[in-house]
């Protein structure tokens, strides 16, 4: 019976409200470099409880004359470093000596505008998940969570990816044999946020602000059952502002980025064809003048010259890796998803003005 609980794959992820709080300071006390850490919990009839996390230590590189992008470069790839992995263990025999959940669910790392479906996550995400298949990346987008709402999602790589990934072979016969599409490389697993029933009882205890500054003292219990203290409506006039969210600009920027990487990987494809195109047109050739010398040297009563010698001259150009531009359409798709979001209440504001803005 508990074997088979085991391979029962998990469906949602449990994230404590303290896990939330501790990403959210980390990935906020860090920006704009990229914050990466490690989460444990327990895995718990099909739900993945996340019950908590720590950081990666971070590499000080202020004195260093390399590039301003290397402190975000060594922070994404910290989840595989191999200082950072003993660093995990350590942590980990640490809170199994303090009585605490000490199973490794995966990592956590934070975004900008969702730019995160890169190499460097696909490679700390597997590194997790060939050892536990039941280990997720939570994503936090600081620039999202600026706004209001909080953005955590947590992404697994799907079994079909895994297969591939460990074969490392991402041309274009073995996708077209396994039939592996931008889509099918990461899965999204819904998160949902945890309280203990001590912090859900102190939240329901927190007094409701009164209408007015001086509140009638109540005459018995009824009176307070019967007529309860609401809390006064506020106005908000932003939901008027008709200017374009600035959010919603950079997303666009960075759509348009991600599509001119796009086009520059088909060209580099395009230039490998026609390279294959050449050898093999010249392979042909050769093929042609040794089986036309060959016809002449049997003719002759001479011993043929060997046919596959080709393989010894030629050598045929390596097609590149399509992992790339598959990961780059599907950060395309991701930043369209966001524009559909952020353009839904823009448009219905310039359709509820357009009599003002339309020429008579």
């Amino acid at each position: 019976m508990a074997d088979s609980q085991k391979d029962v794959p998990f469906k949602s992820v449990q994230v404590e409200a303290l896990v939330v709080m501790k990403v959210v300071k980390h990935c906020s006390s860090s920006f704009p470099t990229t914050a990466t850490g490690s989460i444990v919990g327990m895995d718990s009839n099909g739900v993945l409880e996340v019950t908590n996390a720590f950081p990666f230590p971070t590499i000080d590189v202020s004195n260093t004359d390399s590039h301003q992008n290397d402190a975000s470069s060594l922070a994404a790839a910290a989840p595989r470093a191999k200082a950072n992995i003993a660093y995990q263990n350590e942590m980990i025999r640490h809170l199994k000596e303090v009585n605490v959940d000490a199973n490794n669910v995966g990592w956590y790392t934070s975004a900008t505008m969702g730019n995160f479906i890169n190499l460097s996550f696909v490679e700390n995400q597997y590194h997790y998940q060939r050892e536990n298949d039941k280990t997720v990346a939570l994503v936090h987008d600081v620039s999202r969570s600026s706004q209001g709402s909080l953005s955590l999602r947590a992404f697994k790589l799907s079994p079909s990816f895994m297969a591939a990934y460990k074969e490392g072979k991402f041309t274009t016969d073995s996708l077209q044999k396994s039939k592996l599409t931008f889509k099918d490389v990461l899965i999204e697993v819904p998160v949902v946020v945890h309280n203990s029933h001590l912090l859900t009882s102190f939240l329901h205890q927190i007094p409701a602000l009164p209408d007015t500054p001086e509140v009638p003292l109540p005459a018995s219990l009824d009176d307070i059952q019967r007529d309860p203290v609401k809390i006064p409506a506020h106005p908000s006039f932003d939901a008027l502002d008709l200017s374009i969210d600035p959010f919603l600009e950079k997303t666009c920027d960075l759509l348009l980025d991600s599509i001119e990487a796009h086009y520059t990987d088909l060209n580099n494809h395009q230039y490998y064809q026609r390279q294959l195109a050449r050898e093999q047109s010249k392979i042909t050739q050769w093929q042609a003048k040794r089986k036309a010398e060959n016809a002449a040297r049997v003719a002759a009563k001479q011993t043929p010259l060997p046919e596959d010698e080709w393989q010894r001259l030629f050598k045929l150009p390596q097609e590149p890796s399509r992992l790339e531009g598959m990961l780059n359409a599907r950060q395309v798709e991701q930043y369209s998803k966001q524009v559909d979001g952020f353009t839904a209440n823009i448009t219905a504001k310039m359709f509820a003005v357009r009599g003002n803005l339309l020429p008579e």
